[in-house]
């Protein structure tokens, strides 16, 4: 059966013509869309010329012979293609990023320059009780051993990192992410001055007047010794809320397990017994005190967390009465770095620099080349 759809589009409006549409009475057919003139009578007359051109299918009925019948139709429309990647690189913001760490990192060094002449005269100050350190002897060994995990953990998110395919995106992150703990971290340590937590622990003599020379020694010898104890370059006292270490090895392990393929759940395991073995061996050492680490920890996690739900919802991008996550004091900073970012990052890896021993795959031709 031969049918004739008729299609009018009003004046004023962009005239569509789909190539092609489905009708389904009894079988499915091919047709096209028409234009109708402008003055055209919708109640059958023979007299017109556009009925004398196209008659009704029933020889002159207004019915037609499938009224009653199923009707579908499909209009094929090709799917829009994207004009901008989905995980773009944006290689400044990431510069942005790591820049914001670095002066971040320097403003806690010159804190904890700062405090250090603050600090409880140790022979007059005690520790603090601490339901930890009061039951265990200082083992002077194990700082070394907390921060040779800490190089590990480094070392181990730089290789991983390196070799995820988005890692512009997850370098931003992790640059974001570290400069505000340091941000917080400085406020923290300078506002409140807790006594020694060690009794043997060497920290360097105080000075009778804190000059802006003698403060920016201080940092730069920090900063040259990345601010560890085992190169012997942290010999200031007074940097116990909230504990640095707890924060490196607590993010490593985050990044590793967030960032790694969840079928390598031996490494997570192994990132995750470092970092405790870590921080446990801090509080062995009496580096911190217990309130430090535990500050630390959920400071670290709650930051992580609250970010990564923030980035892999879209929708939490607004900042409206209803999103309060939108009212944390960092969001604004959050929204510039991840507005392009449009859902959870992908686990893809490949190598960030050629190799001259592979050979390229040649491009096979496809349907649309």
């Amino acid at each position: 059966m031969s049918v004739n759809y008729v299609y009018k589009v009003k004046k004023g409006i962009h005239k569509v013509i789909y190539d092609k549409l489905y009708f389904n009475c009894s079988t499915f057919r091919k047709m096209h869309y028409e234009e109708v003139p402008d003055a055209y009578d919708y109640g059958y007359s023979g007299n017109h010329s556009y009925h004398q051109q196209h008659p009704p299918p029933d020889g002159g009925s207004n019915g037609s012979s499938c009224a009653g019948d199923a009707v579908m139709i499909k209009i094929d429309v090709p799917s829009p293609v994207p004009s901008e990647p989905r995980f773009p690189k944006e290689v400044g913001k990431t510069c942005m990023a790591l820049l914001m760490l670095g002066f971040n990192f320097i403003l806690a060094t010159v804190s904890l320059a700062m405090v250090h002449d603050r600090v409880p005269n140790r022979d007059t100050y005690g520790p603090l009780p601490d339901v930890v350190l009061d039951n265990i002897r200082p083992v002077e060994w194990a700082l070394n051993v907390s921060e040779v995990l800490i190089m590990v953990m480094v070392n181990s998110c730089v290789l991983l990192i390196t070799f995820h395919k988005h890692r512009f995106i997850v370098m931003r992150r992790v640059f974001l992410m570290m400069s505000l703990l340091y941000f917080m971290r400085s406020i923290t340590m300078y506002v409140t001055v807790l006594p020694m937590s060690s009794t043997s622990y060497y920290c360097s003599p105080k000075s009778n007047a804190t000059t802006p020379l003698e403060i920016v020694k201080r940092a730069f010898q920090l900063i040259s010794g990345f601010g560890l104890s085992i190169n012997g370059k942290h010999t200031y006292c007074g940097d116990y809320i909230y504990s640095g270490h707890t924060v490196t090895l607590v993010m490593g392990y985050l990044i590793i397990a967030e960032y790694s393929p969840k079928k390598f759940w031996i490494i997570h395991w192994l990132a995750w017994c470092a970092s405790l073995t870590g921080v446990s061996m801090v509080l062995l050492a009496h580096g911190h005190y217990t309130v430090d680490v535990l500050i630390a920890y959920y400071v670290t996690t709650r930051l992580f967390w609250t970010y990564h739900t923030l980035a892999n919802n879209s929708l939490l991008l607004k900042q409206n009465g209803h999103n309060y996550i939108g009212r944390e004091w960092w969001f604004f900073i959050f929204r510039y770095f991840e507005k392009n970012v449009r859902g959870p990052v992908p686990l893809q890896y490949d190598c960030p620099f050629p190799i001259p021993w592979t050979k390229r795959a040649l491009k096979l031709p496809n349907r649309d080349s």
